[in-house]
């Protein structure tokens, strides 16, 4: 099969692909404060992406990346399986699936995943520059039917059928710097329009989060951080990169289904918790 194709290439390919060649990076995690190195393996036809937990005393433990695996959602995506879990896991599955990159064996010597520079821009510039490859079996790329929605409150997450994969997202804040956003996209365009997205919060709720044992991590090296007067680290790497940032979390959790579905999704306030629901009610329907 043909190596390292372009991106919208890979994504609109109906086989399967991986990587040409293992990618580590290291760094630390956002709420455990820990070192943490990663390293990506290619991975066989139909293994999908899956953890693998290397530094427990019991031996190597895996953690497949499927919504059957969740754990909990407060304020990143936890897996879990055998009493093992994986943390923050949604930049990097992001840029996997964002990247049409189906089988990945992703060795982790902590429990979470690095935040890096907290977007995905490092992991999708570490598998641009080693490469993928199709591979001989066919992908399971769901498609949505007829429209499907999750709703809590005013926020929610729904599908509408569509030819390709597209995203829509919408936040509202009353904070000045961030206000109301609303940002669309084609899947095709995740690696320029939403990978560099960072991660951002809030300088009124730092201490509280550090007091429940959050965000030990977090830094303005790895986070935009918005105060009452505005941004305290800028500039911004996009006008609306908040809302761009949460359709990188959107692109991580949607890729526990596996493959991207087919659809015109759109979420408006929405968070972990109800991208997640989503998904579980997407693989209810296939």
């Amino acid at each position: 099969m043909a190596a390292n194709p372009d991106l919208a290439t890979a994504l609109l390919l109906s086989h399967q692909h991986t990587l040409n060649a293992p990618i580590c990076l290291s760094g630390i995690g956002l709420h455990t404060g820990q070192t943490v190195e990663v390293t990506l393996h290619p991975a066989p036809i139909d293994a999908g992406r899956y953890f693998v937990r290397t530094d427990l005393s019991s031996g190597p433990i895996v953690i497949p990346a499927c919504i059957d695996a969740l754990h909990q959602t407060v304020l990143s995506t936890e897996l879990i399986a055998q009493g093992a879990t994986v943390r923050t896991v949604e930049h990097l599955l992001a840029a996997l699936a964002g990247l049409g990159i189906d089988n990945v064996r992703i060795e982790v010597c902590g429990p979470e995943i690095p935040l890096l520079d907290g977007s995905a821009r490092e992991w999708v510039q570490a598998i641009f520059a080693t490469g993928w490859t199709s591979q001989a079996e066919l992908r399971n790329s769901p498609i949505v039917g007829c429209p499907i929605a999750v709703q809590k409150g005013d926020a929610f997450v729904m599908a509408v059928p569509a030819e390709e994969t597209r995203l829509t997202y919408g936040i509202d804040f009353p904070h000045p710097a961030i206000g109301r956003q609303w940002c669309s996209v084609r899947g095709a365009e995740f690696a320029t329009e939403i990978a560099p997205a960072r991660t951002f919060g809030f300088a009124e709720e730092v201490d509280k989060l550090r007091a429940r044992g959050l965000i030990k991590g977090g830094s303005l090296e790895n986070a935009l951080v918005c105060g009452t007067e505005g941004w305290l680290n800028p500039p911004l790497r996009y006008p609306d990169e908040p809302v761009r940032h949460k359709l990188l979390d959107l692109v991580g959790d949607l890729s526990l289904m596996g493959t991207l579905p087919k659809a015109h999704i759109l979420a408006y306030k929405a968070s972990h918790a109800l991208h997640t629901q989503f998904v579980r009610r997407l693989v209810q329907l296939q």
